[in-house]
């Protein structure tokens, strides 16, 4: 059996120390990886049907071949790496804020070892995602106004439970009209919840979006003896 806990990285960040830990759940007899921001929770190995979820819902809801597609949040990379699964994505740009995030990934540190980073066709970028939303140029510094054919967001808990202060007003009709310059006609914005699908959210979605709706994701939890959890991926397509 491999230790019970191990810190695999711990970092100070503009919004508070992070850290990468492993942690053996011995009723389960397997090792999980997590993420911290303080002792707050961000993300565990051991749940990843909803990050999955957001990439193959906002895939699923285009058309085509060499798609562009951005995501706002890396994490562990398990939305990257459902992206990168589907043979019509040829560019997938991932923005973090935080630095060590990208780096645990570099240096392989994550469940996945470097595979996005070895990947040719996805690129990490460390960045204000919401910032860069609400800039004149967008994501690409290289070719400003870029549009992507998907955006999916997998940063806050929810769009009314925020991490931290950089997201306010993003989840607005304001803030949804602003991304879709960045959107190709028909585009996909996606987002995730911890929650699951709640009305008022998707009616906000639809003050903004040609299309709006949610998609409720549903997995059991192992640590609650298989009890469900129901988390939800939002999605609005711009005219």
């Amino acid at each position: 059996m491999s230790a019970m806990f191990e810190e695999l990285d711990y970092a100070p960040t503009p919004i508070g120390a992070i850290s990468l830990r492993r942690r053996h759940i011995l009723a389960l007899k397997t090792d999980v990886i997590e993420i911290l921001l303080g002792e707050e929770h961000l993300m565990s190995s051991l749940f990843t049907a909803s990050e999955v979820a957001l990439a193959d819902a906002g895939l699923r809801a285009l058309e085509g071949e060499n798609l562009e597609i951005l995501i706002g949040g890396l994490g562990l990379g398990y939305t990257a790496q459902a992206a990168l699964a589907h043979e019509a994505v040829s560019r997938l740009t991932v923005v973090d804020l935080l630095e060590p995030v990208i780096r645990w990934h570099r240096e392989g540190l994550v469940p996945m070892k470097t595979e996005l980073a070895d990947d040719p066709r996805c690129q990490l970028v460390q960045g204000d995602f919401f910032g860069l939303a609400a800039s004149e140029d967008g994501f690409d510094s290289t070719h400003p106004a870029r549009q992507y054919d998907a955006i999916l967001i997998d940063i806050d808990h929810t769009p009314d439970r925020l991490l931290h202060g950089g997201s306010k007003g993003f989840y607005t009709t304001e803030g949804f009209h602003k991304l879709q310059r960045f959107l190709k006609p028909g585009g996909v914005m996606g987002l995730w919840s911890d929650e699951a699908p709640d009305a008022a959210i998707t009616a906000r979605l639809a003050t903004a979006f040609k299309e709006a709706w949610a998609e409720p994701v549903v997995f059991p939890n192992p640590l609650q003896d298989g009890r469900e959890v129901t988390q939800a991926v939002y999605l609005g397509r711009k005219g």
